[in-house]
């Protein structure tokens, strides 16, 4: 009895948190007429694509796709690059001023020099508009470079005493030793990066000037928040036949979709990445 109330309560915690996408995904299958009068809820009404035709043929919406996805890629091959760079030579003992470097970098990680010198550091160095202004600000993430470094403590000092012996070096050492171990929190390192990548709305507001050059999120917010519709490009005799809403429920579906394919087979590495190198022994 106790499992099959347990198997009931938590069927409806699914159903209420898919409830909302599923809303969604209805709006953008249904007709103008369905929408405008509130008659979609769950099921599709009247089922049409043309608000996916449109959105595909909209050039604006596809550009900054793309962009959204080549600016997740290189985030997060960056971020983990410097990340493993960063917590590696930081759990050895025997490097001179690790607590020093440390306690500068924790520093960072409680106080931040705000929005302004930011902003004055990212356009001195010539970066507007670009896709390294998204990039470089956000490469060393302090809280990710902490949990490597946990887990990289856990690893078996013995397996690094033996490749020494063999006549490896440290880079040797940790590219097939310690990173092939720490795939799991690699993983779920990476997950923390491609959704906050993916997500991240306001640097691009901030740092890009052009608005056909705005990752995909930024795109977003600008169509469904701020409601600026200048900035998408469909055929006006298109605009007859869809409604804003229906047009907006599919954005936001193809917005969420990557994260939502790519986040399963990643799953199964999340709990454990966190798990592994918070005990030792």
């Amino acid at each position: 009895l106790f499992d099959g109330i347990n198997v009931v309560v938590l069927a409806i915690c699914v159903l209420l948190c898919l409830a909302p996408f599923i809303h969604i995904l209805a709006i953008s299958f249904s007709s103008n007429r369905a929408v405008t009068s509130g008659e979609v809820s769950l099921l599709p009404v009247e089922f049409d694509l043309q608000a996916y035709r449109s959105v595909f043929s909209d050039m604006t919406m596809i550009r900054s796709l793309g962009f959204t996805v080549l600016l997740t890629v290189l985030s997060t091959a960056l971020c983990m690059l410097m990340t493993v760079a960063a917590a590696y030579p930081l759990t050895k003992k025997a490097l001179k001023g690790r607590r020093f470097v440390m306690v500068v970098i924790l520093i960072t990680m409680f106080f931040s020099g705000g929005i302004i010198p930011e902003y004055i550091l990212v356009k001195n160095l010539h970066l507007l508009n670009t896709i390294w202004a998204l990039v470089l600000p956000g490469a060393v993430q302090v809280f990710n470079m902490i949990l490597l470094m946990n887990f990289f403590r856990t690893t078996p000092k013995e397996l690094e005493e033996a490749a020494f012996i063999d006549g490896a070096g440290h880079f040797r050492i940790l590219t097939l030793v310690y990173l092939p171990l720490a795939l799991p929190a690699l993983a779920t390192l990476s997950l923390f990066s491609i959704v906050g990548n993916w997500n991240a709305w306001f640097d691009g507001l901030l740092y890009i000037n052009d608005y056909r050059n705005y990752p995909l999120a930024t795109f977003l917010q600008t169509i469904i928040v701020q409601q600026d519709f200048n900035k998408i490009t469909p055929d006006i005799n298109e605009l007859k036949n869809i409604s804003q809403r229906t047009v907006k429920a599919e954005q936001i579906f193809i917005g969420m979709l990557p994260v939502l394919v790519v986040y399963p087979y990643l799953q199964r590495y999340f709990v454990k990445g966190l798990t592994l190198g918070g005990v030792k022994g």
